[in-house]
C-alpha cells in the first residue's frame, strides 16, 4: 500500500470547472518515488508541492528527463476510468531506455496512478465536460555535474483537470527547414529535449500567423512526420492515411487508439511514408478532404488549412459526419460509456 499524506488545505474550491484551461489547475496531491542504490523505494502520495533539486542535478545539465501524458475520465454512469495504463507505461519505459534511465516497475506505476486518481477523484470533471490529465515523469536527480549517466532518478506523477487543448481548427505550415528529430535520434522517445528544440521554429511559424507546424523528415524534408505536438492524419477519398512510424516519430497512444477503432469500424487505413509533394497534389486536386492531429492532450484537433512551399490550401469545413469526428466520438463513447471496449483499454476504479 502506498502511504498517503492528505493535503491540509484543498484547492478544489478555487477551481472553476466551467472555465478549464489546459495546464492551469493542479490537483491537491502528487506521487513521488526515488531510485537510489540500485532500487526504487516504495514511493508515497503527498500534497502537491515544490521539491528540492540540487543545482548540480544531472537532468538540468544533460537532459535526462522523460514524461508521459495520460487521462482519467468520469463515465456517464458515475465511476472514473483511467485510459490505457499499460500502453502508457510501455511508452514511458521505452523512452527511459532510450535515455539511459531506470525503468519504472509495472506494479509501481499502476498502483501509483490508480491511488493518485482515487485520492483526487473529486478533481475529475463531470462526464463530457473535460478530463483529469495525469503527468508522470522521471528525471535524473543525482547531484554530479560531470558528464555521465545518472545513477539516481526521481519519479513523480501529478494531475489537473483540463478542457480542450485546441479550441479552434488549426492553420498549419509544413516545415522544411527546421527538424523536430532526426533518424537515429530521440524522436520516438517522449523526452523533454524534443519539445524544447521545437519551440523556436514553432514560434517563428506563429509569428507568420500559423498555429503550428507539420514536421518533415530531418534528412531531405521530403516526407510528412508529425503536426506540432501531435501525430497527424488525413482522409484521402475516404481512406484514413497517416505516416508510418519510424524512430523519428513519437508513437502516440491516441494515434494507436484511433487506428484500431477505424479498423474496427471497417474504415480503410493506410500507414506509409507520405511525400510532401504527394500531400500537396492531393490538396490541390481536392482528393484530400480532412486533416487532423491526434494526441492525449488534443484528442482530435481539426486542421483547417495547410501551407506548403508558400502556397496555402484550405480544407472543406468539417461536419458532424466528418470521419475525424466519427472517430473522436467513438473514442469518447468508449471512454465515458465503456461500450465497445473490446480492447480492454479502460481501468475502471471501484
Amino acid at each position: 500500500m502506498i502511504r498517503i499524506t492528505p493535503t491540509p488545505a484543498s484547492q478544489l474550491g478555487n477551481t472553476d470547472f466551467s472555465k478549464l484551461e489546459f495546464g492551469k489547475y493542479v490537483s491537491d496531491h502528487m506521487f513521488i518515488a526515488h531510485y537510489r542504490n540500485g532500487q526504487w523505494d516504495n514511493g508515497e502520495i503527498i500534497p502537491f508541492q515544490n521539491i528540492p533539486v540540487s543545482p548540480a542535478a544531472l537532468a538540468l545539465h544533460y537532459g535526462q528527463s522523460v514524461f508521459e501524458g495520460m487521462k482519467a475520465f468520469r463515465m456517464n454512469s458515475g465511476p472514473v476510468s483511467i485510459f490505457r495504463i499499460p500502453k502508457h507505461l510501455e511508452r514511458l519505459n521505452r523512452s527511459l531506455e532510450r535515455m539511459c534511465m531506470q525503468p519504472v516497475p509495472a506494479e509501481m506505476f499502476r498502483e501509483a496512478v490508480e491511488t493518485l486518481v482515487k485520492t483526487d477523484i473529486d478533481w475529475v470533471p463531470p462526464a463530457g465536460e473535460g478530463s483529469l490529465y495525469l503527468r508522470p515523469f522521471v528525471f535524473a536527480s543525482e547531484s554530479r555535474y560531470g558528464v555521465k549517466v545518472s545513477d539516481e532518478f526521481t519519479f513523480i506523477i501529478f494531475s489537473g483537470p483540463v478542457g480542450p487543448y485546441y479550441p479552434k481548427p488549426l492553420r498549419v505550415k509544413v516545415e522544411t527547414l527546421y527538424s523536430r528529430a532526426a533518424r537515429g535520434g530521440t524522436g520516438a522517445a517522449k523526452c523533454a529535449g524534443n519539445y524544447g528544440a521545437s519551440f523556436y521554429p514553432t514560434r517563428m511559424a506563429q509569428q507568420e500567423g500559423f498555429d503550428a507546424v507539420i514536421w518533415t523528415d530531418g534528412q531531405q524534408h521530403e516526407y510528412i512526420e508529425e503536426s506540432g505536438t501531435m501525430n497527424v492524419m488525413f482522409v484521402d477519398r475516404g481512406t484514413l492515411i497517416t505516416p508510418e512510424l519510424t524512430d523519428s516519430i513519437l508513437p502516440g497512444i491516441t494515434r494507436d487508439s484511433i487506428l484500431q477503432l477505424a479498423r474496427k469500424m471497417q474504415i480503410d487505413v493506410r500507414e506509409y511514408k507520405i511525400p510532401v509533394q504527394e500531400l500537396k497534389q492531393k490538396l490541390a486536386d481536392g482528393s484530400l478532404t480532412e486533416a487532423f492531429g491526434t494526441g492525449t492532450a488534443a484528442v482530435v484537433a481539426p486542421i483547417k488549412s495547410i501551407s506548403i512551399d508558400g502556397e496555402e490550401f484550405t480544407l472543406p469545413d468539417a461536419t458532424d459526419d466528418s470521419l475525424m469526428f466519427r472517430l473522436r466520438n467513438a473514442l469518447n463513447e468508449l471512454r465515458t460509456e465503456g461500450s465497445g471496449d473490446t480492447f480492454g483499454w479502460n481501468t475502471i476504479l471501484s
